[in-house]
């Protein structure tokens, strides 16, 4: 178990993914390095699924307290995913009830976090929910992540925004603080990806990031082959989608493209290899749907260049961006191709963002550690209309 006196207060950080976990490293440094709190790590959900088996970073970085399995190797698909949400709605309340948190910590939208949420709030625990107030279509990510905020009692949104939509959802204004996003901390030092890692990678110019949306296997195999023939004449180096319905369609894609493939990179080498790109020359490109094309990418302009972006599809329709993105409706190669020549194209110097400053850790602890969770006024929710 993490180290922490029985006077402080105790913060339980769920991290459900690979991804999620490298936006909420910052916060769970930053809750551990409080003098006033004391950080419980739990990990759930995709984290345990093979290849990659993302637990184990959790857990080099910061120890494990909880661990809670939800979804089966192999079980894929819309029903599968509400099974699981069962299973993390059990196994979050069977470990909160053991680690006695003040606070459990959720981020974004996916099962994990709602499970999360949902096990915690209804358990009469105060629930924190960082990134809260985006848009961003996804599976079912805004059903999900604003049932999330009507169940978190504090809320963390990354910009203005977001945090006029909380306040348009019912919200109190006294629960909103503004604190940008966890991604953008640290980004100001990261160094571009050293020679060797590079040329193990493939030295590519353009890196493939995509993920489902929901569909059919085959409908997200037909998009993401598409999109990787209109990077055809490139070195591509593809990373493996998500957990989401519809993964292997990708996955089957960027197999039949025979393009260089690999399951999972660290954060570190994830953030290098994209500070690499934007500063190459000629420029790299980050193509598909990630969140890392219109946040952290972006972000990498406070220590140089930001990195052109192709955002393809709806999965990311609504959330904020800045110039740094070029969007494509409908996945074809011609359209992909003409997009990326249009990105390698703009003037990225300077670029403005709306994702905060890199602080956004400290400003969660010390939120966190400032909640006079003595006044009942806390977990009473009501809306204000």
């Amino acid at each position: 178990m993490s180290e922490g006196g029985a006077d402080r207060r105790r913060v339980a950080v769920v991290t459900g993914t690979r991804a999620e976990f490298g936006l909420l490293a910052p916060v769970m440094r930053a809750v551990r390095d409080h003098p006033g709190l004391a950080l419980r790590t739990v990990v759930a959900g995709a984290h345990f699924l093979p290849p990659a088996e993302t637990w184990r970073e959790v857990e080099e970085a910061f120890g494990v307290d909880a661990r809670v399995p939800m979804q089966r190797p192999g079980a894929t698909g819309r029903i599968a995913d509400a099974e699981a949400l069962g299973e993390g709605v059990a196994g979050c309340a069977r470990e909160f009830a053991r680690l006695g948190p003040s606070w459990v910590v959720v981020l974004g939208d996916r099962i994990e976090a709602f499970a999360a949420a949902a096990a915690a709030s209804i358990a009469g625990i105060a629930v924190a929910h960082l990134h809260g107030g985006d848009r961003a279509e996804g599976v079912a990510d805004e059903a999900m992540r604003h049932a999330i905020t009507k169940l978190a009692h504090l809320h963390l949104p990354a910009t203005q925004e977001s945090a006029g939509r909380i306040a348009r959802m019912g919200e109190d204004a006294w629960r909103v603080r503004v604190v940008g996003s966890p991604a953008m901390d640290g980004l100001a030092g990261v160094r571009p990806l050293g020679d060797a890692e590079f040329q193990r990678l493939g030295s590519p110019d353009a890196v493939f990031l995509m993920h489902p949306v929901g569909r059919s296997d085959d409908d997200e195999a037909r998009d993401a082959a598409a999109v990787l023939a209109g990077l055809r004449g490139r070195r591509v180096l593809a990373l493996a989608p998500n957990f989401d319905p519809g993964r292997e369609g990708i996955a089957r894609a960027i197999r039949e493209a025979g393009v260089s493939a690999i399951d999972h990179l660290p954060r570190g080498v994830w953030l290098s290899l994209l500070r690499r790109l934007a500063d190459a020359e000629p420029r790299g490109v980050l193509v598909g749907n990630s969140s890392a094309g219109l946040i952290e990418a972006a972000g990498l302009g406070g220590s140089g260049t930001a990195l052109a972006v192709v955002d393809i599809g709806p999965r990311q329709a609504g959330r904020e961006r800045a110039a740094n993105v070029i969007g494509v409706g409908a996945a074809t190669p011609e359209a992909v191709a003409e997009a990326v020549r249009c990105a390698l194209a703009l003037d990225l110097r300077g670029m403005a963002h709306p994702y905060g400053d890199g602080r956004t850790g400290p400003r969660v602890a010390a939120a966190l550690a400032g909640a006079d969770l003595g006044d009942p006024g806390w977990l009473r929710k009501r809306s204000t209309y």
